[in-house]
Protein backbone atom coordinates (compact mmCIF):
# COMPACT_ATOMS: atom_id res chain seq x y z
CA UNK A 1 0.00 0.00 0.00
CA UNK A 2 0.85 3.38 -0.81
CA UNK A 3 0.18 5.52 2.04
CA UNK A 4 1.57 8.66 2.77
CA UNK A 5 3.74 10.47 5.25
CA UNK A 6 3.14 13.20 7.25
CA UNK A 7 4.90 16.35 6.11
CA UNK A 8 5.82 19.28 8.64
CA UNK A 9 2.77 21.20 10.00
CA UNK A 10 4.04 24.17 8.68
CA UNK A 11 3.41 23.48 5.06
CA UNK A 12 -0.44 22.40 6.04
CA UNK A 13 -2.87 24.63 4.56
CA UNK A 14 -6.30 23.46 5.30
CA UNK A 15 -8.39 22.86 2.59
CA UNK A 16 -12.25 23.83 3.05
CA UNK A 17 -13.66 22.81 -0.38
CA UNK A 18 -12.56 20.62 -3.66
CA UNK A 19 -12.67 20.65 -7.29
CA UNK A 20 -14.50 18.09 -8.81
CA UNK A 21 -12.91 17.57 -12.14
CA UNK A 22 -15.77 14.85 -13.42
CA UNK A 23 -15.41 14.97 -17.05
CA UNK A 24 -13.53 18.52 -17.34
CA UNK A 25 -10.75 16.03 -19.56
CA UNK A 26 -13.76 15.83 -22.74
CA UNK A 27 -14.36 20.05 -23.02
CA UNK A 28 -16.48 19.36 -26.12
CA UNK A 29 -18.45 16.66 -24.76
CA UNK A 30 -19.75 18.56 -22.01
CA UNK A 31 -23.30 19.77 -22.66
CA UNK A 32 -23.71 16.13 -24.84
CA UNK A 33 -22.78 14.11 -21.36
CA UNK A 34 -25.13 16.63 -19.47
CA UNK A 35 -27.85 16.10 -21.93
CA UNK A 36 -27.28 12.06 -21.86
CA UNK A 37 -26.90 11.90 -18.10
CA UNK A 38 -30.29 13.76 -17.50
CA UNK A 39 -31.78 11.45 -19.85
CA UNK A 40 -30.62 8.30 -17.43
CA UNK A 41 -31.29 10.12 -14.16
CA UNK A 42 -34.99 10.39 -15.56
CA UNK A 43 -35.17 6.75 -17.03
CA UNK A 44 -33.63 5.57 -13.79
CA UNK A 45 -36.19 7.73 -11.48
CA UNK A 46 -39.30 6.64 -13.93
CA UNK A 47 -38.78 3.06 -13.85
CA UNK A 48 -37.49 2.29 -10.42
CA UNK A 49 -40.42 4.81 -9.95
CA UNK A 50 -42.77 2.65 -11.86
CA UNK A 51 -41.67 -0.68 -10.00
CA UNK A 52 -41.73 0.61 -6.61
CA UNK A 53 -45.39 1.87 -7.49
CA UNK A 54 -46.87 -1.18 -9.29
CA UNK A 55 -45.57 -3.58 -6.18
CA UNK A 56 -46.96 -1.83 -3.83
CA UNK A 57 -50.89 -1.09 -5.97
CA UNK A 58 -50.97 -4.16 -7.51
CA UNK A 59 -52.01 -7.25 -4.93
CA UNK A 60 -50.92 -10.32 -7.44
CA UNK A 61 -47.50 -8.61 -6.07
CA UNK A 62 -47.86 -9.16 -2.96
CA UNK A 63 -45.27 -11.39 -1.74
CA UNK A 64 -41.81 -11.12 -0.03
CA UNK A 65 -40.13 -10.97 -3.21
CA UNK A 66 -41.84 -8.22 -4.82
CA UNK A 67 -41.56 -6.69 -1.37
CA UNK A 68 -38.02 -6.67 -1.31
CA UNK A 69 -38.07 -5.71 -5.17
CA UNK A 70 -39.74 -2.74 -3.86
CA UNK A 71 -37.20 -2.14 -1.42
CA UNK A 72 -34.25 -2.17 -3.91
CA UNK A 73 -36.32 -0.20 -6.51
CA UNK A 74 -36.85 2.71 -3.93
CA UNK A 75 -32.64 2.43 -2.70
CA UNK A 76 -31.63 2.84 -6.55
CA UNK A 77 -33.78 5.99 -6.69
CA UNK A 78 -31.93 7.13 -3.46
CA UNK A 79 -28.29 5.42 -4.15
CA UNK A 80 -28.70 7.67 -8.22
CA UNK A 81 -29.83 11.03 -6.45
CA UNK A 82 -26.07 10.79 -4.09
CA UNK A 83 -24.46 11.60 -7.35
CA UNK A 84 -26.28 12.89 -10.39
CA UNK A 85 -27.79 15.73 -8.94
CA UNK A 86 -23.98 17.26 -8.41
CA UNK A 87 -22.71 15.70 -12.06
CA UNK A 88 -25.36 17.20 -13.66
CA UNK A 89 -25.17 20.59 -12.22
CA UNK A 90 -20.83 20.58 -12.55
CA UNK A 91 -21.60 19.73 -16.49
CA UNK A 92 -24.03 21.89 -16.60
CA UNK A 93 -22.35 25.16 -15.00
CA UNK A 94 -18.94 24.28 -14.96
CA UNK A 95 -18.53 25.31 -11.64
CA UNK A 96 -17.21 21.80 -10.28
CA UNK A 97 -16.23 23.16 -6.35
CA UNK A 98 -17.65 21.25 -3.46
CA UNK A 99 -17.35 22.00 0.13
CA UNK A 100 -15.99 19.63 2.60
CA UNK A 101 -18.99 19.08 4.59
CA UNK A 102 -20.87 18.55 1.03
CA UNK A 103 -18.00 16.15 -0.36
CA UNK A 104 -18.45 14.28 3.07
CA UNK A 105 -21.88 14.27 3.20
CA UNK A 106 -22.07 12.63 -0.52
CA UNK A 107 -19.58 10.12 0.43
CA UNK A 108 -21.74 8.94 3.71
CA UNK A 109 -24.71 8.73 1.96
CA UNK A 110 -22.76 6.84 -1.58
CA UNK A 111 -21.75 4.47 0.82
CA UNK A 112 -24.17 3.84 3.20
CA UNK A 113 -26.84 3.25 -0.04
CA UNK A 114 -24.41 0.98 -1.52
CA UNK A 115 -24.00 -1.12 1.71
CA UNK A 116 -27.54 -1.16 1.70
CA UNK A 117 -27.53 -2.51 -1.56
CA UNK A 118 -25.12 -5.41 -1.50
CA UNK A 119 -26.92 -6.83 1.65
CA UNK A 120 -30.17 -6.36 -0.25
CA UNK A 121 -29.00 -8.05 -3.12
CA UNK A 122 -28.33 -11.12 -0.22
CA UNK A 123 -31.40 -10.68 1.18
CA UNK A 124 -33.21 -11.26 -2.00
CA UNK A 125 -30.67 -14.22 -3.17
CA UNK A 126 -31.50 -15.90 0.34
CA UNK A 127 -35.95 -15.85 -0.68
CA UNK A 128 -35.51 -16.95 -3.80
CA UNK A 129 -33.33 -19.52 -2.32
CA UNK A 130 -36.06 -20.70 0.33
CA UNK A 131 -38.61 -20.39 -2.38
CA UNK A 132 -36.69 -22.92 -4.53
CA UNK A 133 -35.28 -25.16 -2.28
CA UNK A 134 -37.69 -25.07 0.39
CA UNK A 135 -41.30 -24.53 -1.34
CA UNK A 136 -43.26 -25.96 1.23
CA UNK A 137 -41.46 -24.24 4.25
CA UNK A 138 -41.72 -20.81 2.13
CA UNK A 139 -44.64 -19.04 3.77
CA UNK A 140 -43.37 -19.68 6.90
CA UNK A 141 -39.77 -18.95 7.00
CA UNK A 142 -40.76 -15.19 4.96
CA UNK A 143 -43.06 -14.15 6.54
CA UNK A 144 -44.14 -10.84 7.15
CA UNK A 145 -42.20 -10.27 10.21
CA UNK A 146 -38.82 -11.70 8.97
CA UNK A 147 -39.16 -9.91 5.80
CA UNK A 148 -39.72 -6.55 7.20
CA UNK A 149 -36.18 -7.29 9.83
CA UNK A 150 -34.14 -8.39 7.06
CA UNK A 151 -34.92 -4.98 5.14
CA UNK A 152 -34.48 -2.81 8.32
CA UNK A 153 -31.18 -4.87 9.11
CA UNK A 154 -30.05 -3.96 5.51
CA UNK A 155 -30.70 -0.31 5.34
CA UNK A 156 -29.46 0.04 8.94
CA UNK A 157 -26.36 -2.14 9.27
CA UNK A 158 -23.81 0.84 7.05
CA UNK A 159 -25.15 3.57 8.95
CA UNK A 160 -23.43 3.68 12.13
CA UNK A 161 -20.24 2.43 9.89
CA UNK A 162 -20.25 4.49 7.15
CA UNK A 163 -20.23 7.43 9.87
CA UNK A 164 -17.18 6.58 11.44
CA UNK A 165 -15.46 5.66 8.00
CA UNK A 166 -16.46 9.12 6.93
CA UNK A 167 -15.42 11.22 9.97
CA UNK A 168 -12.09 9.02 10.30
CA UNK A 169 -11.08 10.02 6.77
CA UNK A 170 -12.55 13.51 7.06
CA UNK A 171 -10.47 13.61 10.25
CA UNK A 172 -7.66 13.98 8.06
CA UNK A 173 -5.25 17.00 7.12
CA UNK A 174 -5.74 17.51 3.42
CA UNK A 175 -2.98 20.13 1.86
CA UNK A 176 -1.74 20.39 -1.84
CA UNK A 177 -3.71 19.51 -4.67
CA UNK A 178 -7.87 20.12 -4.39
CA UNK A 179 -8.73 18.50 -7.49
CA UNK A 180 -10.21 14.97 -7.36
CA UNK A 181 -10.20 13.22 -10.55
CA UNK A 182 -13.67 11.64 -10.55
CA UNK A 183 -17.47 12.60 -10.87
CA UNK A 184 -18.15 12.07 -6.70
CA UNK A 185 -16.25 12.06 -3.37
CA UNK A 186 -15.23 8.27 -3.71
CA UNK A 187 -12.75 7.39 -0.95
CA UNK A 188 -9.76 6.50 -3.11
CA UNK A 189 -9.44 9.66 -4.68
CA UNK A 190 -10.22 11.51 -1.48
CA UNK A 191 -7.05 9.36 0.52
CA UNK A 192 -5.21 10.79 -2.41
CA UNK A 193 -5.29 14.42 -1.49
CA UNK A 194 -4.61 13.76 2.36
CA UNK A 195 -1.11 14.77 3.86
CA UNK A 196 -1.15 12.29 6.88
CA UNK A 197 -0.42 8.29 7.34
CA UNK A 198 -3.54 6.77 4.98
CA UNK A 199 -2.38 3.10 5.91
CA UNK A 200 -5.04 2.86 9.11
CA UNK A 201 -7.86 4.58 6.45
CA UNK A 202 -7.09 2.47 3.41
CA UNK A 203 -6.76 -0.77 5.51
CA UNK A 204 -10.39 0.16 6.69
CA UNK A 205 -11.68 0.32 3.48
CA UNK A 206 -10.53 -3.22 2.50
CA UNK A 207 -12.27 -4.50 5.78
CA UNK A 208 -15.44 -3.11 5.15
CA UNK A 209 -15.08 -3.67 1.59
CA UNK A 210 -14.60 -7.59 2.37
CA UNK A 211 -17.30 -6.98 5.08
CA UNK A 212 -19.94 -5.28 2.82
CA UNK A 213 -18.89 -6.53 -0.53
CA UNK A 214 -17.00 -10.02 -0.34
CA UNK A 215 -19.28 -11.23 2.65
CA UNK A 216 -22.58 -10.68 0.42
CA UNK A 217 -21.42 -11.81 -2.76
CA UNK A 218 -20.41 -14.96 -1.28
CA UNK A 219 -23.31 -15.90 0.44
CA UNK A 220 -25.28 -15.21 -2.69
CA UNK A 221 -23.16 -17.37 -4.74
CA UNK A 222 -23.62 -20.26 -2.29
CA UNK A 223 -27.31 -19.17 -2.77
CA UNK A 224 -26.96 -20.33 -6.13
CA UNK A 225 -25.13 -23.11 -6.35
CA UNK A 226 -27.44 -24.78 -3.88
CA UNK A 227 -30.45 -23.32 -6.17
CA UNK A 228 -29.17 -24.18 -9.51
CA UNK A 229 -28.54 -27.80 -7.73
CA UNK A 230 -32.08 -28.26 -7.40
CA UNK A 231 -32.85 -26.65 -10.86
CA UNK A 232 -31.05 -29.64 -12.36
CA UNK A 233 -32.91 -32.41 -10.30
CA UNK A 234 -35.93 -31.22 -11.22
CA UNK A 235 -37.90 -33.79 -13.44
CA UNK A 236 -38.92 -31.58 -16.59
CA UNK A 237 -36.86 -29.21 -19.06
CA UNK A 238 -39.50 -26.94 -18.67
CA UNK A 239 -39.28 -26.67 -15.29
CA UNK A 240 -36.36 -25.90 -15.05
CA UNK A 241 -36.17 -23.28 -18.00
CA UNK A 242 -38.77 -21.53 -15.12
CA UNK A 243 -37.23 -21.43 -12.60
CA UNK A 244 -33.65 -20.33 -14.28
CA UNK A 245 -35.30 -17.78 -15.46
CA UNK A 246 -36.93 -16.36 -11.81
CA UNK A 247 -33.49 -16.31 -10.51
CA UNK A 248 -31.64 -15.35 -14.01
CA UNK A 249 -32.55 -12.03 -14.11
CA UNK A 250 -31.69 -11.56 -10.13
CA UNK A 251 -28.07 -13.10 -10.84
CA UNK A 252 -27.39 -10.72 -14.15
CA UNK A 253 -27.87 -7.68 -11.93
CA UNK A 254 -26.00 -8.99 -8.85
CA UNK A 255 -22.86 -10.01 -11.28
CA UNK A 256 -23.16 -6.65 -12.80
CA UNK A 257 -23.10 -4.52 -9.66
CA UNK A 258 -20.40 -6.73 -7.14
CA UNK A 259 -18.00 -7.54 -10.09
CA UNK A 260 -17.24 -3.82 -10.99
CA UNK A 261 -17.86 -2.89 -6.93
CA UNK A 262 -15.35 -5.70 -5.65
CA UNK A 263 -12.75 -4.30 -8.53
CA UNK A 264 -13.22 -0.81 -7.66
CA UNK A 265 -12.32 -1.25 -4.01
CA UNK A 266 -10.45 -4.46 -3.47
CA UNK A 267 -7.48 -4.70 -6.14
CA UNK A 268 -4.47 -3.25 -5.14
CA UNK A 269 -3.55 0.45 -5.07
CA UNK A 270 -0.91 0.00 -7.33
CA UNK A 271 -3.32 -0.96 -10.11
CA UNK A 272 -5.21 2.13 -9.39
CA UNK A 273 -5.94 4.44 -12.05
CA UNK A 274 -8.25 7.16 -11.95
CA UNK A 275 -9.20 7.21 -15.43
CA UNK A 276 -9.98 3.06 -14.92
CA UNK A 277 -11.86 4.58 -11.55
CA UNK A 278 -14.36 7.01 -13.15
CA UNK A 279 -15.27 3.96 -16.17
CA UNK A 280 -15.74 1.01 -12.82
CA UNK A 281 -18.22 3.55 -11.36
CA UNK A 282 -20.23 4.54 -14.22
CA UNK A 283 -21.19 0.51 -14.13
CA UNK A 284 -21.87 0.07 -10.74
CA UNK A 285 -23.79 4.18 -10.47
CA UNK A 286 -25.58 4.31 -13.50
CA UNK A 287 -25.49 0.91 -15.45
CA UNK A 288 -27.29 -1.33 -12.77
CA UNK A 289 -30.10 1.11 -11.84
CA UNK A 290 -30.29 1.24 -15.70
CA UNK A 291 -30.67 -2.16 -16.04
CA UNK A 292 -32.19 -3.59 -12.84
CA UNK A 293 -35.97 -1.89 -13.83
CA UNK A 294 -35.88 -3.25 -17.68
CA UNK A 295 -34.17 -6.52 -16.16
CA UNK A 296 -37.13 -7.32 -13.18
CA UNK A 297 -39.97 -6.13 -15.77
CA UNK A 298 -39.02 -7.21 -19.46
CA UNK A 299 -38.11 -10.78 -17.78
CA UNK A 300 -40.83 -11.39 -15.60
CA UNK A 301 -44.25 -12.35 -16.42
CA UNK A 302 -46.20 -10.65 -13.18
CA UNK A 303 -44.82 -7.44 -13.61
CA UNK A 304 -45.79 -7.22 -17.14
CA UNK A 305 -49.26 -8.08 -16.33
CA UNK A 306 -48.98 -5.06 -13.52
CA UNK A 307 -47.96 -2.46 -15.59
CA UNK A 308 -50.41 -3.52 -18.34
CA UNK A 309 -53.41 -2.87 -15.97
CA UNK A 310 -51.54 0.29 -14.46
CA UNK A 311 -51.20 1.82 -18.08
CA UNK A 312 -54.59 0.98 -18.84
CA UNK A 313 -56.25 2.37 -15.90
Amino acid sequence: MNHQVKPPQDNLTKVMEFVLLGFADMPHLQWFLFGLFLIIYIIILMSNGTIFLITKMDPALQSPMYFFLANYSFLEICYVSTTFPRMLMNLGTQRRRISLVACATQMYFFFTFGSTECLLLAVMAYDRFVAICNPLHYPLVMNHRVCIQLVTGSWATGIPVQIGQTYQIFSLPFCGSKQINHFFCDIPQILKLACGDTFVNEMLVYILSVLFVMVPFLLILGSYSKIIFIILKLPSATSQAKAFSTCSSHLMVVMLFFGSGIIAYLRPNTRHSEGNDKVLSLFYTILTPVFNPMIYSLRNKDVKIALRKLLCK
